[in-house]
């Protein structure tokens, strides 16, 4: 069948989120035909290029998301009003909502209402919403929204600067429907839309379902809305009250017109589920990982130090690295010869800023020790990279130490975690995101920002190798069922099959005499197998003396 990939920020680009999944999604259904519709998220990404692309990728198509571009349509009277009359529906609609689960059927219907009359609109004038969206008039609908009687209080509050804020997002956030992707020999013509992510990355999706019924698949691995969530915490509270409402309205209304819904991991779901998701549509599917870089530390019985503990991920205030360290002073006074690695690079400046940090901390618990007068000391805390003579690799990072610790404070799904259970680690966890659901009692899990806890059960598992060896070889065992590559297209081709099963046939196909032929192309033809070929019926036994009679069998009939 033939599958339009939707992707923002990622897949085909060589750097961005889920680019790696996604190729090997592609790259492990071969049997389909896929056409990726990429939204870019900056100009650098961009200059970096694209992976290199299997066969079975008919077709890329981009369009940039960190740059308004003008198409050079200006509306006429009758196109500014309908512009007016959509935008200001929308956001009546923003200025009334609360809580996406609170939310009324009657706003949702009004949001769908609004978000496709702009897209009708930009279809039908050839362009020209991103200079509407971007106008004067955008934000004067949006101030009558908020001034409007029964707005919510924060939307009341909005000042001017707060406007223009909410404005250029939403902007932003509509430039998918400007592309000229709704074509019939493009998104019209695939046989579903599987959109990589919620936000900007399901509207394409949305609107092939909308014009041509195009079913759309929706997989979440990260909760669009919770990550946004997240960011927008310092923003001015009619500003966090009105994009909030925003981004709960379209994943309510791509959780609505979704056929199925993927989270990754439970904790995924339970968001979805919170805001509008219809469970029965919601199929957990975790990410695939690559096993094989981690099957010779995994099989393999020896340890680089059973007394060193691995941390391993990216140097960032969420990961909570000085819980982990304040932790091991503690750890230190039980097991002196512990020792603890910490192998990671940070992400972007502030994770510089927090690395230096932590390296200043770990100083000033650990002073170099030395064994005796005359020798010189080291700190028991290291800090590296992988790449480096002595880490060359992520197992080498897991092999050099019997237990690996996950301190996190916020965590979605663990890769870091799974990585160490292909390698056979016990691990010492933070109860945060997904990680009760990935460890599945292979592991000793703690509260968050508890350093004593923490402790505790490090120093538990120090203490007993035999129970470390026990909890690793049944976390591996548990990460090659649940959370390999192989699982994740399998499920994926399986859910593929059951969309277009149950899709009804959107285009006609008629024979010579231009009759329609409503079984022309069953679910079962796009299942590779001999039914998919030229069929030739064979003679039923009790026709056979007639047959013989009349006209010949064909060749090859028998």
């Amino acid at each position: 069948m033939r599958i339009g990939l939707l992707t923002e920020g990622g897949y085909p680009y060589v750097s961005g989120d889920a680019t790696l999944w996604c190729d090997r999604l592609v790259r492990g259904l071969g049997q389909h035909e896929f056409d990726v519709y990429a939204l870019g998220s900056s100009r650098s990404q961009e200059d970096e290029g694209w992976v290199a692309l299997p066969p079975q990728v008919g077709r890329v198509r981009t369009a940039p998301l960190w740059a308004a571009e003008d198409d050079g349509v200006l509306y006429g009277r009758r196109a500014r009003r309908r512009f007016t009359e959509h935008y200001g529906e929308l956001a009546a609609v923003l200025c009334a909502s609360g809580s996406p689960e609170a939310a009324s059927t009657l706003e949702a219907d009004r949001f769908g209402s609004a978000l496709y009359g702009l897209a009708e609109l930009a279809r039908d004038e050839g362009g020209g919403l991103g200079g509407a969206l971007r106008s004067e008039s955008a934000v004067r609908a949006l101030e009558r929204a908020c001034r409007a009687p029964g707005a919510q209080q924060t939307a009341r509050e909005a000042r001017v600067p707060d406007l223009l804020s909410v404005a250029a997002h939403l902007e932003r956030a509509l430039r998918p429907l400007s592309l000229d992707w709704y074509q019939d020999d493009d998104l019209g013509a695939v046989d579903l839309c599987h959109a990589t992510s919620g936000g900007p990355a399901a509207l394409p999706g949305l609107l092939a379902h909308h014009f041509f019924g195009v079913p759309l698949l929706l997989t979440e691995y990260g909760v669009r809305l919770r990550t946004h969530y997240l960011a927008a915490t310092d923003a001015p509270p009619a500003v966090r009250s009105l994009l909030a409402a925003f981004h709960g309205r379209l994943a309510a209304e791509a959780y609505a017109r979704a056929t199925i819904v993927t989270p990754g991991n439970a904790h995924a779901r339970r968001w979805q589920e919170r805001c509008g998701a219809d469970r029965a549509k919601l199929r957990t599917v975790h990410p695939g990982m690559d096993a094989s870089p981690f099957a010779e530390v995994g099989e393999s019985t020896d340890c680089a130090d059973p007394d060193t503990l691995v941390w391993v991920g990216r140097v960032e205030p969420t990961k909570d690295l000085v819980s982990l360290l304040h932790a091991f002073a503690e750890i230190r006074k039980e097991e002196p010869k512990t020792r603890l690695r910490i192998t990671g690079a940070p992400a972007g400046p502030e994770g510089e800023a927090y690395l230096g940090h932590c390296r200043a901390l770990a100083a000033q618990l650990f002073p170099d020790e030395a064994e005796g007068p005359h020798t010189v000391g080291d700190n028991p805390v290291s800090f590296a990279e992988i790449g480096g003579p002595e880490l060359p690799t992520l197992a080498d990072a897991y092999a050099a130490g019997g237990v690996t610790v996950l301190s996190s404070v916020v965590e979605g799904f663990p890769i870091s975690l799974v990585e160490a259970m292909f390698c056979g680690r016990a691990t010492v966890s933070t109860d945060v995101g997904a990680v009760v659901e990935v460890i599945g009692g292979t592991g000793l899990v703690v509260p968050p920002r508890n350093p004593r806890a923490l402790a505790e059960a490090c120093v538990a598992l120090l203490r007993d190798p035999a129970r470390r060896e026990r909890l690793g070889a049944a976390a591996r065992a548990r990460a090659l069922e649940l959370f390999t590559v192989e699982q994740n297209t399998t499920a994926f081709h399986g859910i593929y099959l059951e969309i277009v099963a149950r899709t009804p046939v959107r285009r006609v196909v008629v024979d010579e005499t231009g009759e329609p032929l409503p079984f022309a192309v069953p679910a079962e033809a796009h299942v590779p197998g001999r039914w998919t070929g030229a069929h030739v019926r064979s003679t039923p036994t009790w026709a056979t003396a007639q047959a013989h009679a009349t006209t010949p069998t064909p060749e090859g009939a028998r």
